[in-house]
């Protein structure tokens, strides 16, 4: 049975305000085929997944850390890597790797988010991990610019399954009621990896100073890439050892009687393509992952540029605004569950606190500017970083109830559009400070992206689900 795209409704934002989204998203709970209750063919294989649903969520946390260590691991040595490889510039040689990187990243979304809805998140996710890792290792080797630009986009090209994969795993083990917890705890281990990874990046290459490139004749920025691979290859071992298929079973196990199966998860791209509701939510994730991605790539840069901080500095204070990100994703996900079990009103606990955050973030960043001293001017940024986590696991819940059977698919079309403005972003920023010369410029880029993503939230009220699944349209 086919349903018609659901016009957003633009109206202000209250907690009293009458919310038909509401009684769909609970039409969606009685009926979506992730809920823990309808994963198992039997008794025992829900209690299986209900018993390994937090296993399984530590995991996916640690699998995202290492994930977003690993992509920040040109960050803090940038220009050690810019002078070895003998880059005729390093603001737009830099630019263009970590840029290409997010390309790759965003046109595999949909293939990957495809590929974990058929053999489901644990046999992809496991062969994603794999695949990275050997990427991120090969990078090490790397002869010039052209060959790290081509090895550094095949990793993100393998990372592009990470976060389908996890987005379908929890769509299939969470209630509703707990996804935006399950979401802010995933986000934090995203935030935890990039929070960490330039402080780790800057004191492993320390480390390797006194003997690298003297005793083994090895520059210490590939040493630093050969061992971000091995956390990758650990981790999926010990995720398949852990996790086992009947705490994540794939959707043929948790289908296997539905005759019906393979029509439930057929995709209609016309709709994907043309939902209105689906294009702000992939509007939001375009300007936050764009937005955000400034920690990932030039802030360490930045800092030693605008306030003349040392590269160990510069990890050391990316990872103080990455520890305020980390909460906000945290208490984020937490208070949005609780507001929604208190008011019964998803689009204000969950759209509600996205446009408070993203809008919060945007202000605290331009205030920055204005602080001369750099501590308490990073504390303002950290506060911007809060806020902008604080509202941003929103947009993985409402992109897992949204799915429905195709969580993934879904899941990673919004994240196709994010890793594209997060591709711009490092791109367009190194041509700002290449034309102008001018590093203040990317802190009010920044602001700018924010602000546009909490109109982007304020306008956004999907409805059930995208392809109609409340409808029982089998």
């Amino acid at each position: 049975m086919s349903r018609a795209s659901p016009t957003p409704d633009p109206t202000p934002l209250s907690p009293t305000t009458p919310d038909p989204a509401s009684d769909a998203l609970s039409a969606v709970d009685a009926v979506n085929p992730y809920q823990p209750s309808q994963i198992g063919s039997d008794q025992s294989d829900e209690g299986a997944v209900r018993q390994g649903r937090y296993q399984v969520l530590a995991l996916l946390c640690a699998s995202a850390a290492i994930a977003y260590i690993q992509r920040a691991g040109l960050s803090v040595p940038a220009v050690e890597i810019a002078n070895g490889l003998e880059f005729t510039d390093l603001a737009s040689g830099m630019g263009a790797i970590q840029s290409a990187w997010y390309f790759a990243y965003a046109l595999m979304q949909i293939p990957a988010g495809w590929l974990a809805d058929r053999l489901g998140s644990r046999t992809a996710l496991a062969m994603f991990s794999v695949a990275w890792s050997l990427a991120t290792f090969l990078s090490a080797f790397a002869t010039g610019f052209y060959s790290l630009l081509v090895l550094w986009s095949l990793m993100g090209a393998a990372q592009a399954g990470a976060f389908p994969c996890a987005a379908k795993a929890l769509g299939r083990i969470f209630p509703n009621t707990e996804r935006a917890r399950a979401t802010g705890l995933l986000a934090a281990g995203m935030t935890i990896g990039g929070a960490i990874a330039p402080v780790l990046a800057a004191v492993f290459l320390e480390w390797l100073s006194p003997w690298a490139e003297l005793s083994l004749g090895i520059a210490r920025w590939r040493l630093l890439l050969a061992a971000y691979a091995i956390p990758g290859i650990l981790w999926t071992m010990l995720f398949l050892l852990v996790i086992p298929s009947s705490k994540l079973p794939s959707h043929e196990a948790g289908e296997s009687g539905n005759s019906g199966s393979k029509a439930n998860y057929s995709v209609d791209w016309s709709r994907l393509f043309s939902d209105l509701p689906m294009g702000l939510l992939c509007a939001q994730q375009f300007f936050r992952a764009a937005g955000m991605v400034f920690f990932m790539t030039w802030f360490p840069a930045f800092l030693q540029k605008t306030r003349d901080v040392s590269l160990l500095g510069s990890g050391v204070l990316t990872t103080v605004a990455g520890i305020g990100a980390v909460v906000g994703s945290l208490t984020g996900g937490f208070f949005s569950d609780w507001l929604l079990k208190r008011t019964g009103n998803p689009r204000l606990s969950r759209q509600g606190i996205a446009v408070l955050g993203m809008g919060s973030c945007s202000v605290l960043i331009v205030l920055s500017f204005f602080v001369q001293d750099v501590n308490q001017s990073i504390a303002l940024i950290t506060l911007g970083a809060f806020c902008a986590t604080f509202g941003g696991v929103s947009g993985y819940t409402v992109a897992i109830s949204y799915g429905g059977r195709n969580v993934a698919t879904v899941f990673s079309t919004m994240n196709m559009f994010g890793n594209i403005g997060a591709a711009l972003f490092p791109l367009t920023a190194g041509w700002l400070v290449a034309v102008t010369g001018n590093w203040n410029l990317i802190l009010f880029f920044f602001a700018g992206v924010m602000a546009i993503d909490a109109v982007c939230w304020a306008f956004l009220n999907p409805q059930g689900t995208l392809f109609g699944d409340d409808d029982g349209r089998s």
